[in-house]
């Protein structure tokens, strides 16, 4: 009886005016003697339906109940944030189905659907009513050709030579949007040809349409008015360029003293010069004597923002002073940032194994730091956690973490490459880190790290990572003996843990098409791969000595590690009409230890569970295999595998403004490839993976505000491993939500910064 009286409530029917009925939405029919493709037409006229109705979430109308609720007058500042969050309830007054109909006629109209009807009828009941619209609608006039009839000789050369990507094409159905498309598509041919005054609007598609055929044929013509700046094509006349511009001084190049560095003139002293003009002319794709390109000049606003440098790029243009025509002069302006910027940050961490503690990092960046552009980032982050709770809730560490960071905007390279035109800077960069990790009462952890690689983009979607050299030492003293009681039991574990020498590179590649707004379906790919040890292997065999995990080679006195290592993360992401969101994950990962190791090093293992994996289990807790973790008594000593294959589903839903919701299903596990002496875990086999799958549920909270989102997720178990240490089994008819004791062993809070994938 309460959940029937909840959902009246926020049906938002209760207060409706007297009279008045709430408007719940339009009901789109279609009716052809044809065959038509009737999913599309749909869409069409769908988007042409006004008003919107409320919305609702699971039958309810949260915000309409919200506003109805704050009342007509609110006083107090509850009720004023009700009535602004909420939403004012569509009337049967608001809704006018006459001129819906008209603009359902004119989107089918835009699609060649030149003679619909539309007719509409209410259909009411008690509290609410719906619209009914109908549309009788015939097959979309087809494309017969497109012909061009230009009177500038220069310019019909242009378009007819590039008319095999005009996106008009014979025989597909009429599109208003693809004459407007294909217009955009040929002023950015003609702009990129020199044409700098020249206006999509300045093109018009002439049509013919027969009503026997059901065909329309187009002649693009330039109209009448066009003035004849339009028709002109510009070239750079100079390049100036100001790198120490403020917003408060004019658009000038008149200023007394100038540097003239490669044809390009720089505005201000030689000494004055922060940055040295050549590497400012590598992101400088304008130049003298050549023709304008709107291509040219995108570029080089894209490259100059992408150095990290400044603020403000402004690429002023304006014909020159003489009377010569057809000559652009160009300004580039350049608002610099602070050449250093000091930040510092506090967090509270919270993971769901019960660990807790602040973080504290300090980051001071020089943005110029040999007068190339260089960025020099020093970060020095230290952190401490305790677990509050758990029969080891006495375990506690803490760490500290300098790093420089070095990155130049170009490559370094010992030999020359072609300069590309690429909207995005290639950067070098070089990193040199320290960590050390005190586990009290356990051992001491130092690691010391370099690395050296670059990074470039493509394009918006595509972008490489590649590192030639990336080198780490890792050793671990003052082992306790509570330690030592931990891992001597596991052989397996404690050789993960010894001291390791690990040279070698990488290289990832990512696919990524959330950047492009507005599509339906966004797929993005990460493509990671690492080796190691190969190069020490070379030099011991060479050297004559031999190689082997049973008796380790060892450089300057350390066992180096020597192992290969593959993973693809796949992400889909389906959007809906309502902003709400399907998202899917697929991971999959493979790592091999050989020659000189017989055990992958902790840090290049697999590890499954956590608040961006399997949410329903601990950090790190699943697997490998049919290992079951004792959470409590290993505490951080995890386990990992060579490989891993996890799945995660999640829908993704609006609350209310910065308020989110989702629901989500994680799968997956690690496994080791070969069976181990210890009897850890079953090795992976292809044929018994899937009864190894652990699997958890749950919903989640998020608040987001576009740069900052906060996660709750509470999840709990439906497959695991039984404390028993059986096999994996469903554990669905064991929920119990009222036991304390249930909640206590299943259900995990997992807090988090950002989405999980």
């Amino acid at each position: 009886m309460l959940v029937c009286l909840l959902l009246a409530a926020c049906s938002g029917t209760r207060n409706l005016p007297k009279g008045d009925k709430l408007y719940t939405g339009a009901e789109i029919n279609l009716e052809s003697a044809e065959k038509i493709n009737k999913k599309f037409i749909k869409t069409v006229a769908e988007a042409g339906v006004r008003p919107a109705p409320n919305k609702k979430i699971l039958g309810m109308r949260p915000k309409l109940w919200m506003y109805n609720t704050a009342g007509e007058d609110p006083k107090t500042k509850i009720n004023k944030w009700l009535k602004k969050t909420g939403e004012a309830p569509v009337l049967m007054r608001d809704v006018k189905p006459g001129i819906t109909c008209e603009i359902i006629d004119a989107r089918l109209f835009n699609i060649g659907i030149f003679k619909s009807f539309t007719e509409s009828k209410i259909v009411e009941k008690k509290r609410t009513f719906k619209v009914i619209y109908t549309s009788h609608v015939h097959k979309p006039f087809v494309v017969k050709e497109l012909t061009y009839a230009i009177s500038d000789d220069s310019i019909s050369r242009l378009i007819i030579a590039d008319k095999d990507k005009s996106v008009i094409k014979p025989g597909e159905d009429y599109n208003l949007d693809k004459l407007r498309i294909e217009r955009i598509r040929i002023d950015a041919l003609l702009k990129n040809n020199g044409y700098f005054y020249f206006n999509p609007d300045h093109l018009l598609f002439k049509a013919d349409t027969s009503n026997v055929n059901r065909n329309v044929s187009f002649k693009l013509t330039l109209k009448d008015s066009i003035p004849q700046n339009a028709l002109t094509v510009y070239r750079i006349n100079a390049v100036y360029i100001n790198q120490n511009y403020s917003l408060n001084e004019r658009r000038t190049n008149t200023s007394k003293d100038t540097v003239r560095f490669e044809n390009v003139v720089f505005v201000g002293k030689e000494t004055q010069m922060k940055i040295k003009p050549k590497v400012i002319l590598e992101s400088i794709y304008l130049h003298e004597h050549e023709i304008f390109s709107r291509q040219n000049h995108v570029i080089t606003l894209n490259r100059l923002m992408s150095m990290g440098n400044f603020k403000l790029v402004q690429v002023i243009f304006s014909e020159t002073n003489t009377k010569t025509t057809g000559l652009l002069d160009v300004n580039i302006l350049l608002t610099p940032l602070p050449k250093h910027t000091f930040r510092a940050g506090l967090d509270l961490v919270s993971k769901s194994n019960n660990f807790m503690g602040p973080r504290m990092n300090l980051s001071l960046l020089n943005r110029n730091t040999f007068k190339g552009a260089e960025l020099l980032n020093l970060n020095l982050a230290g952190s401490f956690e305790a677990q509050l709770s758990g029969n080891t809730r006495n375990l506690f560490s803490y760490s500290w973490n300098p790093q420089v960071e070095l990155t130049y905007p170009r490559f370094l390279l010992p030999f020359n490459l072609k300069k590309t035109g690429s909207i995005y800077i290639p950067k070098t960069h070089f990193l040199l880190s320290y960590n050390y990790l005190k586990r009290v009462s356990y051992f001491d952890m130092r690691t010391f790290q370099f690395v050296f690689g670059y990074k470039w983009k493509e394009n918006i979607r595509k972008e490489h990572e590649l590192n030639p050299i990336d080198v780490s030492y890792t050793t671990v003293g003052n082992k306790s003996t509570a330690f030592n009681d931990l891992v001597d039991p596991n052989p397996f574990l404690k050789k993960s843990y010894e001291e390791k020498f690990i040279a070698g590179g990488s290289y990832s590649f990512t696919y990524n098409e959330q950047v492009i707004p507005g599509k339906k379906v966004q797929s993005y790919i990460h493509l990671n791969s690492e080796i190691a040890g190969n190069l020490f292997s070379l030099v011991k065999v060479i050297s004559g000595s031999k190689v082997s995990a049973e008796n380790p080679a060892t450089i300057s006195g350390s066992v180096f590690s020597q192992f290969a290592k593959v993973s693809i993360d796949y992400r889909g992401y389906y959007n809906f009409k309502d902003k709400n969101k399907l998202a899917i994950r697929l991971f999959a990962g493979v790592a091999k230890p050989y020659g000189n190791s017989s055990v992958l090093p902790y840090t290049k293992q697999f590890f499954s569970g956590g608040p961006n994996s399997i949410r329903a289990f601990h950090i790190n807790s699943v697997g490998p295999g049919t290992y079951l973790q004792n959470v409590d008594s290993l505490g951080f000593l995890q386990l990992g595998g060579d490989l891993k294959l996890e799945m995660n589903a999640e829908y993704r839903f609006g609350i209310m403004r910065y308020l989110k919701g989702a629901l989500f299903v994680d799968a997956g596990n690690v496994w080791l490839l070969k069976a181990n002496p210890e009897n850890i875990g079953t090795p992976f086999m292809f044929s018994k993976f899937l009864d190894e799958v652990a699997v958890g549920t749950g919903v989640g909270l998020r608040i987001d505000v576009s740069f900052f989102i906060l996660r709750f997720d509470l999840a709990m178990p439906l497959r695991k491993i039984p404390k028993s240490g059986d096999n994996f089994r469903w554990v669905t008819n064991e929920i119990n939500f009222g036991s304390s004791v249930w909640r206590k062993d299943n259900l995990i809070l997992n807090v988090a910064i950002g989405y999980p994938f």
